[in-house]
């Protein structure tokens, strides 16, 4: 008699995270997109889940195996957008980060995604974060820290002509046009976590200086996809592989970093809520 033969299965490829925000976002914010949504795919989250600062719905449904709980944003556009066209979330709420409409203790998890270092008020929005999760609850975000700045490869070449002050003014230009309020290093969050009530359980940098300047310069040469955006309501107009494939080309080397970089422009944080 015969051995049973093994069974064999056809396993999906791997998620090409990289190609399903370049065909829907300009590069720059592709690029970054992309690294982060790979990131969350070995990160697990208890249902219910809040996503915090949760835009237009564009992140979640690649990010994230399945529809998140709530999402939560101040802004009623982007809502609509996330609601409307994709579906992203079984529910969605206006509310203000420091005031959620949500009894204590309400999520197992939450998730905020580049969103944080957008929020002036944002000792109140932690605060606020940790009373609606479980005791024990993780909670997941990224932002830019304080190597972003210091990075920018046009503030660097003025600072290399002796010409600081105009590469200062222009950090201080980028970091305005990027809504940034916080840019900030471990230690700093440490601190303000603490006072929320959380707990880091693990960070790490990540997006190289090659990357950032990527980014940096997208910001300028995605001016074409902005038009594209205001006119057509499109990001990209014609998102196939060959008219984009040149754009990847020059993109993918940053996405297949090591997920992890001594000198990332930004950090991944997962804390939890404290139990007591």
């Amino acid at each position: 008699m015969k051995p049973p033969q093994p069974s064999t299965f056809n396993l999906p490829p791997p998620r090409d995270y990289l190609w399903e925000m370049l065909s829907t976002l300009p590069y720059f914010r592709a690029l970054l997109r992309a690294v982060e949504a790979r990131t969350y795919a070995d990160i697990d989250l208890p249902a219910p889940t809040l996503d915090l600062g949760c835009g237009d719905g564009h992140f979640a449904p690649i990010a994230f195996p399945r529809p998140l709980e709530v999402g939560v944003d101040p802004w009623w556009g982007p809502l609509l957008e996330a609601g409307e066209r994709r579906r992203a979330y079984q529910g969605l709420v206006q509310s203000d980060g420091a005031e959620q409409p949500f009894p204590d203790g309400y999520f197992a998890s939450a998730v905020s995604n580049s969103v944080l270092e957008h929020i002036p008020h944002l000792d109140e929005v932690l605060v606020e974060t940790a009373r609606v999760l479980q005791p024990g609850a993780p909670f997941i975000f990224c932002v830019p820290n304080h190597n972003f700045l210091p990075t920018l490869s046009v503030g660097r070449f003025f600072d290399r002509l002796g010409l600081r002050f105009i590469g200062n003014a222009y950090r201080a230009f980028f970091n305005r046009i990027s809504r940034h309020y916080h840019c900030d290093s471990p230690e700093i969050w440490q601190m303000r976590l603490d006072k929320a009530g959380f707990e880091i359980v693990r960070w790490w940098h990540y997006f190289s200086p090659g990357a950032l300047h990527t980014l940096e310069w997208g910001h300028y040469f995605g001016l074409p996809a902005w038009v594209s955006k205001l006119l057509f309501g499109r990001w990209i107009l014609v998102p196939t592989r060959w008219n984009l494939a040149l754009t990847r080309r020059l993109v993918e080397r940053f996405y297949n970093e090591a997920p992890e970089h001594p000198v990332g422009a930004y950090s991944f944080y997962i804390t939890r809520k404290r139990q007591t």
